[in-house]
């Protein structure tokens, strides 16, 4: 199939890691519609389909948080405490005023909180306001405490959000 210039460079600017997977989707969109060019029209259609329901929300009066969790923790817990929390409105998510929506929950990455600063970046552009450390970072009891908790903690602040230390417990 051919790609118009515009059309092409649009696609460049996919990561490279699902820029194949995205090419295919919007091949598939224009051969439905029976051309066999790509136009950047396209990809912006093929764009507002797959990815429209992730875009930004405006919604100044919505407080958007994430959690993130400890990886190795995350391998024998599902998460339900932390979720269960959030959607009662319990522990840590209860001096919470208005509608909060729930945009980000994903592990540290591993020691020492290796993947934070990558997802934190990508969320960023969704909105979120707050995030919460979950509680299993910071138990002493069931699980071994983050050792990297402080620095995640900073590290978050440092990008201009809102830091909660705890979900559940």
């Amino acid at each position: 199939m051919k790609w118009s210039e515009e059309a092409q460079q649009a696609l460049e600017k996919v990561p490279g890691f699902v820029r194949k997977m995205a090419r295919r989707a919007v091949e598939q969109e224009v051969r439905k519609k029976g051309a066999d060019t790509v136009e950047l029209d396209d990809v912006m259609a093929a764009q507002a389909k797959y990815l429209g329901y992730i875009g930004k929300d405006t919604d100044p009066a919505k407080t958007r948080v994430a959690v993130v969790r400890c990886e190795t923790v995350s391998e024998v817990c599902p998460g339900v405490a932390c979720l269960k929390s959030f959607n009662r409105r319990e522990n840590h998510f209860k001096d919470y005023s208005g509608e909060i929506e729930l945009v980000g929950f994903f592990t540290c990455g591993g020691c020492p909180g290796r993947r934070i600063y990558r997802l934190i970046d990508s969320l960023m552009r969704y909105g979120v306001d707050v995030v919460h450390l979950s509680s299993c970072m910071l138990m002493e009891e069931d699980y071994p405490r983050c050792p990297h908790a402080k620095q995640i903690k900073k590290m978050l602040e440092n990008k201009g959000l809102r830091v909660i230390e705890g979900t559940h417990h």
